[in-house]
């Protein structure tokens, strides 16, 4: 059977590469047909017309994956015919007129107090706090590139809605981070059971599932698109 093609879509203080050990594990797993879209963090309406523009250029069916913020994207961008399923990894899945900010609101993140804003309206981590924040199960070295390669969106991104979600359309699954400091788990676990999705895990995981815990985000990854492909 052929494998689907897999596109990952970034969050919030991230770019592509966050992606680079789920790529690896997704490689193992046979899957050849790969893309990591490079969103401007601008606004969802511009984040969600690029990842529709990655999507609408596969020939066949596509999972679409995202993490943290990148959940919003694929609910926004997920409706396409070729979509077969919706992964979301730590990530918000807001529903018709919900913004991530609105959901961010219900239940402040531990690490809500290490994000501030710069001159020109960019929402940025402090470098101090960004590994025990964002990424508190890597090591050192990992935590420092994230830190100072982070991806800063514009902060009225947070309150952009989602208008259609796709996630009432399409089969989508669910990763849990238990130790997330940057969407509370509380959150993660109030929309993935409005989801009513195939599959839920949850993973003893900062809010960097996707490069701690690899090999089992890919897992589900591959789990979603024999599901939805056979």
């Amino acid at each position: 059977m052929t494998k689907p093609a897999v596109v990952l879509v970034h969050g919030f203080w991230g770019g592509a590469t966050h992606w680079a050990k789920v790529i690896l594990e997704l490689k193992r797993l046979g899957y050849d047909d790969l893309h990591a879209v490079e969103n401007p963090l601008t606004s969802l309406a511009d984040d969600a017309e690029r990842t529709r523009k990655m999507v609408a250029q596969i020939d066949g069916p596509v999972v679409l994956v995202g993490h943290s913020y990148g959940g919003a994207v694929i609910s926004q961008a997920g409706n396409l015919p070729n979509v077969a399923a919706l992964v979301y990894i730590a990530a918000f899945a807001p529903d018709a007129g919900e913004s991530p900010g609105a959901i961010t609101q219900q239940h402040p993140p531990a690490a809500v107090a290490s994000i501030a804003p710069d001159s020109d309206g960019y929402l940025w981590i402090r470098r101090d706090a960004f590994h025990e924040s964002f990424c508190a199960d890597l090591d050192s070295v990992d935590a420092l590139i994230m830190a100072v390669t982070q991806k800063a969106p514009l902060a009225g991104t947070f309150g952009d809605n989602v208008t259609d979600p796709a996630w009432k359309h399409k089969p989508s699954w669910y990763q849990i981070s238990s130790q997330d400091r940057m969407i509370a788990p509380e959150n993660q676990q109030r929309m993935a059971a409005r989801m009513k999705p195939s599959r839920t895990i949850t993973l003893d995981a900062s809010h960097a599932s996707l490069a701690s815990r690899a090999a089992e985000v890919a897992a589900l990854i591959d789990e979603a698109a024999k599901a939805t492909t056979r």
